[in-house]
């Protein structure tokens, strides 16, 4: 596994291995002669190989763990005369070497191969030119070109979400349904809560509180129902007594406790923290015992029959120099700790790795999964290995399998319903769901007296105004008029700025890894973020959230989001839909449609041709489609592009030089097409090196999870020394490329990537480093205000007569002080008023809560160091967390 070279004899056909060592030996240069080859090893070393097979570095660099910094080796060339040039990117900064040291340097020089001309001049690409040079000389002379880019500017009609009908309408949120042993029960989560129904009656509500609840589990005997919660503070595992109505917390830990399942014997639940360690708890004693981990992304674990493997769903890399691969069946031996990997299919992907399986049978001769958005099932031993070929037993949309008790039933979701069918195939049956949900609105007038409002259209303020909100609609802006509103609930703000909620358009709700539960949404609401947008999420739960967020039953910004990004074969996180099949493209966006996604993502490995129908079919529904890709999405009339430059699949699709910067093309074509740009400035995170107020703000530190706090602290400190510096420098050329499109006419909506990046701060970041190099205050609260609402095609970003009633209320002035912004006493989302002490409450109350009560036993043992699999473990999977488009990991190429 891993990158090689191999010579190709173009008259024969035959293929010979040169060099494939368990390096990664990567961009192959033959030299003038033919006896020798040049090339990279690992980004970090400049290796050459002779006919003999000697090997020899010639030139590396430190290969440095700051994710945001990385020093790299690229692009060797030979001169005529047999000697080497290569680039090297150190510390933000590109260097073009030469036999003699340093030829070009202090230029934004591409990682693209020198050629020579007969001349003994070279060529290279800098600065967005193509440059020519000779050796003896500093200076250069530019190769003209140019080239014409058709683009297609869309014209269709977007859907509007419905925030006013109080009418009833039906749950298509169903989170991890589980069918009980007896066949007879679900077990399921929706509207923020877990509920039981048997089959044929009216669903019941559990636990009626307003904290996060997931991954409900029944117990073999059918007498307990297991799922996890942050009622203790944080995510950890509660039992119910079905027979008493109970309930007990069963996990007193520091780290998070979800996704847990019950071994056959029912003395056990396996169950995952938040870096994807697996761990088992014992009933009966409550000892904790790690298992395997950490892993990014993994899938809920499944028993097997004896107690001893646990299968998994989990992420196989196809090479340690990008970071795509597959979801697989992992195995873990709980008394050796050995693990083992096997493809369902070869060379592709589980459909999710999260409730889609593997599925142990109860009785332990099978697995269940979902593959290609289908449902297969295969014979196993008790190992979990496969024992003949998976076979494919439905033909529509699948999620989230699951068996009855005897091993002949499975119980699944098809596009919003739930669906029973025979282990051997034959006519699905529909579960009837009778649960409802209506959108809430508060009743009344309310009055938001303020000093100061900034209404989000005029760069000027208005002083001592009355914002009047009916019901969740603003219907009024007038002086401020004593008590002549009758019965009207006054918010009295006399020292407050009001201005419209901010937008975060560009986060991951429901993302694994990260365990915020009900912290997240009262965290963005109480830094004035009322409204975020979804980029890919896993699809049921992502309507869950939607729906709870809607009907009141959960704290947060309203949301508009869509479900898992279409990807193609290879994948990396475990909210992707990998289309391998032919068909199945058409069952993806048959989900898209059954579950009224609001937009459509579409991912870095889906062929250019399926990009362009699924534009087609978005845009013939009202929804608006993105992507990593500025171009050609372009020219098949995409909406928007997420990151400056993010990963990208495609060679001729960059959209920034691998030191930050855009240049004309890509500036022209967002102004030409119309596509809007969410930047995701990740380099902001610099500005946390020279301001430790967040650090001590009240709100980060109630609201933030233990893990995510320190992984916070440990940023601000690397910030504070000189890799801040270098980041800086990246900060002001990605403002550079904002300033771009914002100066000739583009849009810029803000997005920040939470929480890969850290959930609301990093939007508040963005916006200030915005203005620090050179965009008004003015300019940067619009690309979080009145643009995203614009580009939503909703009354949401501005303080106007119908829109609705998403209000900040701000200490000071954001328009001459954009940190003003995040000083946010009070929030207003749907014409619903809360004060930032009021969202704190519910965990402020649970920060002394004691923890550590579990006994622990002493980890499985497992091998150190293991080799084959270099992607297990924490460096790798907190390096993942930490960046989504960094130029690169420690063995993680995230290409950006």
């Amino acid at each position: 596994m891993g990158y090689g070279i191999y010579a190709f004899d173009r008259d024969t056909g035959a293929v010979e291995s040169l060099v494939d060592s368990a390096t990664e030996e990567t961009e192959p240069a033959w030299s003038p002669d033919g006896r020798t080859i040049a090339f990279v090893t690992n980004r970090s070393s400049l290796d050459v190989m002779d006919e003999l097979g000697n090997r020899t570095t010639l030139a590396s660099v430190h290969s440095s763990r700051d994710i945001l910094n990385q020093n790299e080796v690229h692009a060797p060339s030979w001169t005529p005369d047999g000697d080497l040039t290569y680039l090297i990117l150190n510390n933000g900064a590109a260097q073009l070497h030469g036999p003699r040291g340093i030829i070009v340097q202090g230029e934004d020089i591409f990682p693209f191969r020198v050629s020579w001309l007969p001349t003994g001049e070279f060529v290279y690409t800098s600065g967005g030119k193509i440059q020519r040079r000779a050796l003896e000389t500093t200076q250069s002379s530019v190769i003209e070109f140019s080239a014409q880019l058709p683009i297609v500017k869309p014209k269709y009609k977007k859907v509007r979400r419905d925030f006013d009908s109080a009418g009833s309408r039906p749950v298509l949120g169903i989170g991890s349904p589980a069918l009980s042993p007896d066949g007879r029960n679900i077990a399921f989560r929706a509207l923020n809560d877990i509920w039981t129904m048997t089959i044929g009656d009216r669903p019941r509500r559990l636990c009626c509180d307003e904290f996060h609840k997931s991954d409900p589990a029944w117990s073999p005997d059918g007498h307990w129902l297991s799922y996890s919660s942050d009622r203790g503070g944080k995510l950890d595992i509660w039992l119910r007594d079905l027979r008493t109505g109970e309930d007990r917390q069963l996990t007193h830990l520091s780290d998070a406790a979800l996704s847990g399942s019950w071994s056959q014997d029912g003395r056990s639940i396996a169950y995952l923290d938040q870096t994807g360690s697996l761990s088992t708890i014992e009933i009966e004693s409550g000892a904790v015992q790690k298992v395997y981990g950490p892993l990014w992304e993994p899938g809920r674990p499944s028993w097997g029959p004896d107690g001893r493997t646990i299968a998994l769903a989990a992420f196989k890399p196809y090479s340690a120099s990008y970071r795509e691969g597959l979801s697989e069946i992992l195995t873990v031996d709980r008394i050796t700790g050995e693990v083992e990997y096997q493809s369902a299919l070869p060379h592709r992907s589980l459909s999710t790795r999260g409730d889609d399986g593997p599925v142990w049978s109860p009785d332990g001769t099978k697995v269940a999964f979902v593959l290609a958005s289908l449902l297969w099932i295969a014979p196993v031993d008790t190992r979990c290995r496969l024992t003949g070929p998976p076979r494919v037993i439905n033909a529509e949309v699948t999620d989230a399998p699951t068996w009855s008790g005897d091993s002949k039933t499975l119980l699944y979701l098809c596009n919003g319903d739930l669906r029973l069918l025979a282990a051997d195939g034959g006519e699905p049956q529909s579960v009837p769901l009778s649960l409802h949900w209506a959108m809430a609105k508060p009743a009344g007038r309310t009055v938001l007296r303020v000093a100061r409002l900034w209404d989000g259209r005029s760069p000027d303020l208005r002083e001592n105004v009355d914002i009047l909100i009916d019901s969740n609609k603003i219907t009024g802006i007038v002086s401020q008029d004593g008590d002549a509103y009758g019965d009207a609930k006054i918010v009295d703000a006399p020292r407050s700025t009001a201005m419209p909620g901010l937008m975060d358009m560009h986060t991951h709700r429901q993302m694994q890894g990260y365990s915020y539960g009900d912290r997240q949404g009262r965290l963005w609401l109480s830094l004035g973020i009322t409204t975020t947008r979804s980029v890919g999420s896993p699809a049921y739960h992502m309507v869950e959230d939607r729906e709870s967020i809607d009907s009141g039953a959960r704290v947060g910004p309203r949301h508009f989001a869509t479900g898992e990004a279409i990807d193609g074969s290879r994948i990396f996180y475990n909210f992707m839909r990998p289309v391998t099949e032919q068909g199945q493209i058409a069952l993806e966006l048959q989900r898209a449609e059954a579950l009224s996604y609001d937009l459509v993502k579409t991912y870095v490995r889906l062929a250019p041709e399926t990009q362009r129908d699924v534009i087609a079919w978005a845009h013939a529904r009202g929804l608006h489609v993105t992507s990593h890709y500025q171009y050609p999405a372009a020219a098949f009339g995409a909406d928007a592009m997420e990151h400056l430059g993010a990963t990208s699949r495609l060679g001729y699709s960059r959209s920034m030089s691998r030191l930050g910067v855009a240049y004309q093309d890509v500036l022209e074509v967002f102004v030409q097409s119309g596509i809007s740009c969410t930047p995701t400035i990740f380099t902001a995170n610099a500005l946390l090196g020279e301001d430790r107020s967040w650090i001590d703000d009240i709100r980060i530190k109630t609201f933030y999870p233990a893990w995510e706090y320190a992984r916070l602290e440990e940023r601000a400190r690397l910030m504070a020394g000189p890799n801040g510096l270098t980041t800086m420098a990246e900060l002001e050329r990605n403002v550079a490329q904002v300033k771009g499109v914002l100066r000739d006419g583009g849009r810029i909506i803000t997005g920040t990537d939470a929480p890969i990046d850290f959930p609301a701060i990093s939007l508040h970041l963005n916006l200030r480093a915005m203005v620090r190099y050179g965009v008004s205050p003015y300019e940067a609260l619009l690309t979080a205000t009145r643009y995203p609402g614009e580009f939503l095609g909703e009354p949401l970003g501005t303080i106007s007569e119908g829109a609705l009633a998403d209000i900040v209320l701000v200490e000071g002035n954001p328009l001459l002080h954009i940190e003003d912004a995040a000083k946010v006493s009070r929030v207003v989302k749907n014409g619903q008023v809360f004060s930032v002490k009021d969202l704190l409450v519910p965990f402020a109350a649970t920060q002394v809560r004691q923890h550590g009560r579990n006994k622990t036993l002493p980890e499985v043992r497992r091998a150190v160091n293991d080799a084959r699999f270099w992607w297990h473990g924490e460096e790798f999977v907190e390096n993942s967390r930490a960046c989504c488009c960094c130029r690169a990991t420690p063995r993680l190429r995230c290409t950006g």
